[in-house]
């Protein structure tokens, strides 16, 4: 089962020189591995049939008890058929309803099978920790999916709705998760959490257990769009139809619904669980169903009837008895063939004709009719016409609820009075599901002569899709671009009146849209097995649940005359649609929830943009003084509210110690008393390098060395800045100085005595006496700060560098107005002889500009400094040095060139960007830190490895070398991007101004 989420995760890897080489149909390819899950749930249906649970644990943080733990049951067996199949199915389709120069289709395929992925994993896990990682990365990949036309405003508004609403439901969740995890009987682990409930070892009438799990089901019923976060998913059909049909019909929004069922049958006996979820559940039908009956856009409507039947299955699955979770489990099968196969006939519709709205259509029908038997046969399966799957789900519920549950979703004592309740509204819900059933058919394939109003064409349906600037919703697009080249675009004239699609050039469905919209209408079927799906469903229902399971096409008079009742009221309402929109626009509910979403967000982004306004003016000395003083405050608390017993204070080792303190003293002294910035910039040099050299009379030569060359580079980049600001300093009046010395008192004051603190606190030997030791043995140097860096603590020194890089990044950003992917202006792209010469561009700087000496200390430092640098990288596993020196020494070399003859010679000295000597040295980092592996290591664990070469002798050396290697490239490239960013980029926009 791991295995086939890695080859879903490399396969969405693969994805981009798939469709690159094989263009749209790399698609079609890549739909064999979704297949994969279906094909290994094949192979364990005679072992999950016959009752047996499937398990799998890998090791993930053993340190914290996590593991990646996966469980098939029968519930979990079931999701993966139905993720896996319509994953593959939709890939297929997607294979043809896209072509080879539709915009973003390799992103699609990987972010596409990267989510079947995550969803495939998140049905199977077993640990809740688990789950919320793969229920936060189904938000984030349909984030990616439904904002897949990112260059439309509503695409990425309903992609940041849905993320916002999806993650913020998650949040509480995670929340709920650890609290059900940490208290008496809980866990981690999702099997032994649903037992210890049912069985009673898990309080259920805790305060806190209730809280937790209500916690929990926030997260189930955003994602699953119940009321009140129902109004994400209309929203979210500005996506792809492949993307709506599979994540909005058989997989993201079917996670919270697969969550309700998992913990139903242990969470029953929360007080209030079930009553909440099936109250929301039956207005989630009923609103969903509703807003159907009122909307032109085929695809719209389809997602309204998404919300309602996703309404109906969370109600019938949380009433807590056996037959309502073997009818909901019936549903939610059945809602995945019909609900997907609709969504994909839609998209067919569109590329044939260019249009959703139906009031444009007519006649379709006659000349699709493969697609209108399709949908015919899906729609019958929603609206619960007999011999169907889905009327198999309704028959059992409205049998269950007639003849008594012997649940207590609402109270022991009025069962069947709340059973008979709970059937009227399921009862009135399947009546408008069948009403705006045959809305969406007729719509899309009856014959009629549509009178058009002029104003059509400007005229939008109401969306779910809400701009936080607006005071309401915004209108979505009732024709969306089409997706296929073969698709005339002069399908739709709007000059006419009267509409029929005979009057109109019909584009021709691919035959793999066609096959794969029918085999997905097949799926309504599966009634024909019902006997079948009750043994499968049902062994999962059994047990926990009260009452019994029974699926069949007959189960008595009264349940048959309801079914009866529900379609002959259906097709009345149907022919009322008119009457029926009417009642609504006269009756609509004065507040909507999309408004309030909408309300919201627009204040959260003024409070947020005041509070930027407020703690970031801009202004550097502000905002450096709030990070201090809270800093101050924060730290300084805590040390008043537990004072220490004493301070070791250990005031010097040596006089020298004290000439040095005072000369660093008056160099700072003297570097805020500065007027003049470039004297300000050498006097702090000088303070740096007092710290070297203090640094170096307690025995740490590897900090001074460091602190000397991280000076040089720091002076000359502080130089290289304020050549672009004025000569002095701006004089501050006396009020702002004597603030700023007093917050600098303090927070000098504060470091100091946070490190006595710290070190005064100390009950252990400290950990230094282990560390030459622990240095040679295990990173086989002795060089302690360097195994330290590479080895003890190297997953922080690989976090360091992806900071750095970010940092680096970030600066050259903020300077750069054009791309980093080339050097700035090659000595190649002038036009001027290339010769042997050190310092070839040393030519295109004037006289004035030149120096003789700097030109001949550089001739003669420049491979010095490079050998040295490299020597330093080399013995800095064993004696003072390192990759972080070396790359700093080596980047001293290439600044030298730059200072000798400008910014083309640094161009010239070196030819590749900074940029992908960043990224070389962040990624020989991660090779050195994946290379203990091969030796049966674990990550990072410094590996000797020893190369005999015969007669030449042999080679020892350790994999920690390859991450300090990385180091040096790393820094190397930082200090190159910040001499081209600092220095040549702002040469250049010094020399565009002069010219100008």
């Amino acid at each position: 089962m791991f295995a086939v989420i890695v080859a879903h995760m490399c396969a969405a890897i693969c994805a981009f020189p798939c469709i690159r080489l094989w263009g749209r149909k790399g698609l079609a390819f890549l739909a064999v591995v979704p297949g994969l899950s279906v094909a290994l749930s094949v192979w364990y249906a005679p072992t999950i049939l016959s009752g047996t649970v499937v398990r799998q644990s890998i090791p993930w943080v053993p340190a914290l008890g996590l593991s990646f733990d996966l469980r098939m049951d029968v519930l979990a067996w079931v999701m993966t058929f139905i993720i896996g199949g319509v994953g593959a199915l939709v890939l297929l389709y997607a294979s043809a309803y896209f072509t080879d120069k539709s915009v973003g289709l390799r992103r699609f395929g990987a972010v596409f099978v990267a989510f079947a992925g995550v969803m495939y994993g998140l049905v199977l896990a077993d640990h809740t920790i688990v789950l919320y990682t793969l229920w936060e990365a189904t938000s984030l990949l349909s984030f990616l999916l439904i904002g897949h036309y990112y260059d439309r405003r509503l695409a990425r508004m309903a992609a940041r709705q849905a993320l916002l609403v999806t993650s913020s439901g998650a949040l509480a969740m995670f929340a709920g998760l650890v609290i059900l995890g940490s208290v008496d009987g809980g866990s981690y682990i999702i099997s032994e959490l649903v037992t210890n409930a049912a069985q009673g070892t898990l309080d259920t009438s805790s305060p806190v257990v209730i809280v937790a799990v209500f916690l929990v089901l926030a997260g189930a019923l955003s994602k699953s769009a119940q009321i009140p976060f129902h109004f994400w998913l209309p929203g979210a059909m500005t996506a792809p139809t492949p993307v709506s049909a599979y994540l909005h019909a058989a997989a993201m929004v079917k996670a919270g619904v697969y969550l309700v069922a998992r913990l139903t049958p242990g969470f029953v006996h929360i007080p209030g669980f079930s009553l909440t979820l099936v109250i929301l559940g039956v207005l989630t039908m009923c609103v969903g169903a509703l807003r159907a009956l009122r909307q032109y856009d085929l695809k719209l409507l389809l997602a309204y009837g998404t919300v309602s039947q996703l309404g109906l299955m969370m109600a019938t699955i949380a009433q807590g008895s056996a037959g309502a979770m073997v009818a909901g489990l019936t549903m939610l099968v059945s809602h995945a063939f019909f609900k997907s196969s609709l969504f994909l006939t839609v998209g067919a519709v569109e590329q044939a004709t260019g249009r959703r709205d139906w009031r444009r259509l007519s006649g379709l029908g006659r000349r699709k009719p493969f697609l209108a038997a399709a949908s015919a046969l899906a729609l019958a399966s929603m609206s619960g016409v007999p011999i169907t799957t889905g009327y198999l789900g309704k028959e059992a519920i409205i049998s269950t609820l007639w003849h008594g549950s012997d649940s207590t979703w609402l109270g022991q004592s009025s069962s069947h009075t709340a059973d008979a309740l709970l059937l009227v509204c399921i009862a009135l819900g399947s009546i408008l599901t069948g009403a705006y059933a045959w809305r969406a058919w007729w719509g899309a394939f009856g014959t009629r002569q549509a009178v058009i109003p002029e104003a059509l064409e400007k005229e939008q349906t109401a969306p779910a899709v809400t701009l936080p600037q607006s005071n309401g919703p915004v209108p979505a697009q009732t024709t969306a671009p089409t997706p296929a080249s073969h698709v005339q675009e002069n399908a739709s004239d709007t000059s006419q009146t009267h509409t029929d699609i005979h009057a109109h050039k019909c584009a021709q469905t691919p035959w793999m849209m066609t096959l794969v919209i029918v085999f997905l209408s097949l799926g309504a079927l599966l009634g024909f097995f019902p006997h079948t799906l009750e043994n499968i469903f049902s062994s999962y229902a059994a047990g926990y649940l009260p009452g019994h399971a029974h699926l069949a096409w007959w189960s008595g008079w009264v349940p048959a005359l309801v079914t009866a009742g529900i379609l002959s009221i259906s097709i009345l309402m149907a022919y009322a649609a008119t009457h029926v929109e009417n009642f609504q626009s006269r009756w609509a509910f004065p507040i909507a929830i999309v408004d309030m979403y909408a309300w919201s967000i627009h204040e959260l982004e003024i409070i947020a943009a005041r509070i930027t306004r407020l703690l970031q003016r801009g202004s550097l000395p502000w905002e450096l003084s709030t990070i201090v003083t809270t800093l101050i405050v924060c730290v300084g608390s805590a040390m008043i509210a537990h004072p220490p017993r004493r301070l070791l204070v250990n005031w010097a080792d040596s006089s020298a110690q004290v000439i040095l303190v005072l000369c660093i003293s008056a160099a700072a002294i003297l570097t805020v008393r500065s007027r003049g910035r470039m004297r300000a910039a050498l006097l702090l040099g000088a303070v740096g390098l007092g710290i070297a050299v203090l640094w170096a009379s307690q025995g740490a030569p590897d900090l001074a060395v460091t602190q000397i060359v991280v000076e040089a580079v720091g002076i000359v980049v502080f130089i290289l800045v304020l050549r672009r600001l004025p000569t002095y300093f701006s004089d501050r009046p006396h009020s702002t100085r004597w603030w700023r010395l007093l917050l600098a008192f303090l927070s000098g004051a504060g470091v100091v005595f946070a490190g006595l603190y710290a070190s005064s606190a100390r009950i252990h030997e400290t950990v230094s006496t282990l560390m030459p030791t622990e240095a040679l043995d295990f990173g086989y140097g002795k060089n302690i700060v360097n195994v330290i860096l590479v080895d003890i603590r190297a997953w922080d020194t690989v976090g360091e560098l992806s900071v750095l890089l970010v940092i680096a990044t970030g600066v050259a950003s903020l300077i750069h107005v054009r791309s980093r992917g080339r050097t700035p202006q090659s000595i190649t792209d002038l036009s001027l002889p290339y010769n042997n010469r050190f310092l070839p561009a040393v030519t295109l700087t004037t006289a004035r500009e030149r120096s003789t000496v700097m030109e001949v200390v550089t001739h003669i430092l420049f491979p010095t400094l490079l050998v040295l640098s490299i020597w330093l990288l080399l013995i800095g596993h064993n004696n003072p040095g390192g990759g972080f020196v070396g790359g700093v020494v080596a980047g001293i070399a290439f600044l030298l060139r730059y200072l000798a003859a400008g910014r083309y010679e640094l161009a010239a000295a070196m030819p590749i960007s900074p940029g992908r000597i960043l990224g070389m040295g962040l990624f020989l980092a991660g090779l050195g830190a994946l290379l203990p592996l091969i030796t049966g290591n674990s990550v990072l664990q410094s590996t000797a490895i020893d190369w005999d070469l015969g007669v030449l002798g042999s080679i020892h050396f350790t994999t920690a070398m390859l991450l300090d290697i990385g180091v040096y490239v790393l820094v190397l490239g930082v200090v190159l991007d910040l001499v081209s960013t600092l220095g040549s980029e702002i040469d250049r926009h010094a020399e565009m101004e002069a010219t100008q």
